[in-house]
């Protein structure tokens, strides 16, 4: 173990230590990816018992996470998080969130489950033949659990994106980034002219798809990544995960994966209802015009200079993926 890496599990084991905690932190090791986030895992062992988690903090041990005024901040994440495990959803337990006395910067520590993320695995490995066959269906399950989370459960501060607020949202996006595609304009004014009627207002995980979901052999095992949270739509999230950017280049609609009756079918089993398919496409107009406007984001972070990546720049020059899905999706024919 590196120096920086044994003061981190020094300090790691300080702060669950005050927590009242008996024991001590043993291979403590950074996990690949995570371009806003760090992720290390860790063992927890006291006494004969090992318990695996994880400790997401802000990079190099940042304190100040005011970046991205769409994400919510780290103690409000793990706020949702608790809220939403308390309430029967499967995701990973909170154990501790960090503070300033901890030398160790934003972030908390959660339960490390088992299981795979990574998209190119899940949808063909032959591991995960099974899973796929009913991971739509637990999917759908899961998104409905998501959203019997009561509102007054949740903390103070999440953003309310319901009404037109996801719009003006995106306006100010186009605004900022927008004005080299017309279709986006287009876009817009589809979303305006079609927008639901509904005003049900649920918890919405805000990123629920491959990548960001937990899978081993038998399926869906947990829900990662809750930073976008908010509340809003009960189609939203139906509709972020069966557009075509999150489906990795494959002709299933959910997620790569699955299909629409599995996925209504599993959501319609916890809540009673499903969403009309005109309400999903809607949400896909809205998740793929969002993601064009990420991706001349990323254009513009890279030719000012602020950021030279790769990643960067490949992202960048997805500005016409967006405007072709967006088309196909106004058109019904995606």
């Amino acid at each position: 173990m590196s120096k920086i890496n044994e003061e981190m599990a020094l300090r790691l084991t300080a702060a669950l230590q005050g927590m009242g905690q008996q024991g001590e932190v043993h291979g403590l090791r950074r996990l690949s990816g995570g371009a806003n986030m760090e992720t290390w895992s860790f063992d927890w062992q006291s006494g004969e018992a090992k318990e695996p988690l994880i400790l997401r903090r802000l990079p190099s041990g940042g304190t100040s996470d005011e970046g991205d005024a769409h994400k919510l901040d780290i103690e409000t994440e793990a706020k949702v998080i608790g809220a939403a495990v308390k309430h029967g959803v499967a995701a990973p337990k909170v154990r501790l969130v960090l503070n300033e006395t901890n030398d160790l910067g934003k972030g908390f520590v959660m339960s490390r489950e088992r299981g795979e993320a990574l998209p190119n695995r899940l949808l063909v490995d032959a591991q995960y033949a099974a899973a796929r066959e009913k991971l739509a269906f637990q999917c759908g399950a899961e998104l409905g659990k998501i959203q019997q989370v009561p509102l007054d459960a949740l903390p103070a501060g999440l953003p309310d994106n319901s009404g037109d607020a996801m719009l003006k949202r995106l306006r100010a996006m186009i605004d900022q980034y927008g004005a080299a595609s017309p279709v986006h304009e287009v876009a817009f004014k589809w979303l305006q002219d079609n927008a639901p009627a509904s005003t049900q207002k649920v918890l919405v995980h805000g990123d629920f798809r491959m990548g960001n979901i937990l899978v081993d052999e038998q399926g869906l095992v947990a829900v990662l990544d809750w930073e976008m949270a908010y509340i809003g739509h009960p189609a939203a999230d139906i509709g972020l995960m069966c557009a075509n950017v999150w489906r990795f280049g494959s002709p299933l609609p959910v997620g790569g994966f699955g299909v629409y009756e599995d996925l209504l079918s599993g959501y319609e089993s916890v809540t009673g209802t499903r969403p009309t398919m005109e309400e999903i496409r809607y949400w896909q107009v809205v998740t793929t015009l969002g993601w064009g406007l990420v991706c001349l984001m990323m254009q513009d972070m890279y030719r000012s200079g602020k950021d030279r990546s790769l990643e960067r720049a490949a992202i960048g020059r997805r500005v016409s993926e967006s405007e072709i899905d967006l088309m196909l999706m106004m058109e019904g024919n995606l």
